[in-house]
């Protein structure tokens, strides 16, 4: 499982309407999967309440415990 803390302070981020956010930095901050083979960026797919992650590259799904997760602060 990854951790949801911010990439400056290490903190736990909060889910706010829009998405993450680091209550101290007081920056929201975005979730980015990639494709642990290609390392091309991957679409997050949604149905019936579970994630699944498609790698545009490669055509095909990928397993969430490959999936190299980062946060940015935007």
């Amino acid at each position: 499982m990854h951790e949801n803390t911010c990439p400056s302070c290490q903190l736990p981020l909060s889910w706010k309407e829009n998405g993450y956010y680091c209550d101290h930095c007081r920056h929201p901050v975005r979730k980015r999967a990639f494709c642990p083979d290609c390392e091309q960026e991957l679409e997050k797919l949604n149905a019936c309440g579970a994630a699944s992650y498609f790698c545009p590259q490669c055509h095909e799904l990928k397993s969430k415990s490959r999936v190299r997760i980062c946060f940015e602060l935007t």
